[in-house]
């Protein structure tokens, strides 16, 4: 057990070593605008898809479980505000995070793994250009800008979603949906939704990076570090949803 502990600061004190190195490269030596556009589209663009379906069924299953918890209790006309509250607040910041870490941050974990196990990493140091800023901060910069719009899109494609099966199932009047789904959420909220997309982003990109320039040796290495990068990606991520949310809401009666 002590020796778990002792690897598991180890770890941290690598991990943090790198985002401090990261953060000195970014500044010393920024990427282009043009690198940043091209890896926020690419992130974007390459996890948009899933994250539609994703985001499309969960608003349809709020919907539905809100409508069957209320409806005992003659409230079935607020599952507007119970959606609206829970998908701006909470769903669609760690939806879109984790079908971006499952997405992009594979394929970061993964195409740096490679790099560093055929030593394409050292020849960047060789030729004095370093990785980190080369590699790293523009996807790091994308990522940071293209999730908070994710987070904005999964929020209309789950309060959508949650709309249409309120009317076309439910029987509910699509204006009485909305009036009640804009009654409890106040611009701040989403606000706090995309600075929790700007956070989750930060750290899919630190820790699968990490998990790439750190990977083990041959095709294993890189499976294992491309798992570990999403799994910690994930376990992080909810982790600061809570404290986050605490620290945006927690003062509220």
């Amino acid at each position: 057990m002590i020796g778990g502990a002792l690897g598991l600061l180890r770890g941290l004190g690598r991990y943090g070593a790198f985002v401090a190195a990261l953060m000195r490269a970014t500044v010393v030596h920024p990427p282009s605008w043009a690198r940043v556009v091209h890896e926020a589209y690419q992130i974007g663009v390459r996890s948009f898809p899933i994250l539609f379906v994703i985001a499309g069924f969960v608003g349809t299953n709020l919907a539905l479980q809100g409508w069957f918890a209320l409806t005992p209790l003659g409230g079935q006309r607020m599952v507007g505000m119970l959606v609206s509250l829970a998908v701006v607040r909470e769903m669609a910041p760690i939806i879109a995070a984790s079908m971006v870490a499952a997405k992009a941050g594979t394929e970061m974990a993964s195409e740096i793994g490679v790099m560093r196990i055929q030593e394409q990493i050292d020849a960047l140091e060789v030729m004095a250009v370093d990785p980190l800023a080369w590699l790293v901060s523009p996807r790091l910069l994308g990522i940071m800008l293209v999730l908070p719009a994710l987070t904005v899109l999964s929020i209309f494609i789950m309060v959508g979603s949650a709309w249409a099966v309120c009317v076309w199932q439910l029987d509910l009047t699509g204006q009485v949906f909305l009036e009640y789904a804009v009654q409890r959420v106040r611009p701040m909220d989403f606000w706090y939704g995309e600075l929790k997309g700007a956070v989750f982003g930060l750290v899919i990109c630190t820790v699968s990076c990490y998990h790439g320039f750190h990977c083990g040796k041959g095709p294993e290495g890189v499976g294992r570090a491309t798992n570990q990068a999403v799994v910690t990606s994930a376990v992080v991520c909810v982790l600061l949803n809570y404290l986050l949310s605490e620290i945006m809401y927690g003062g509220q009666s």
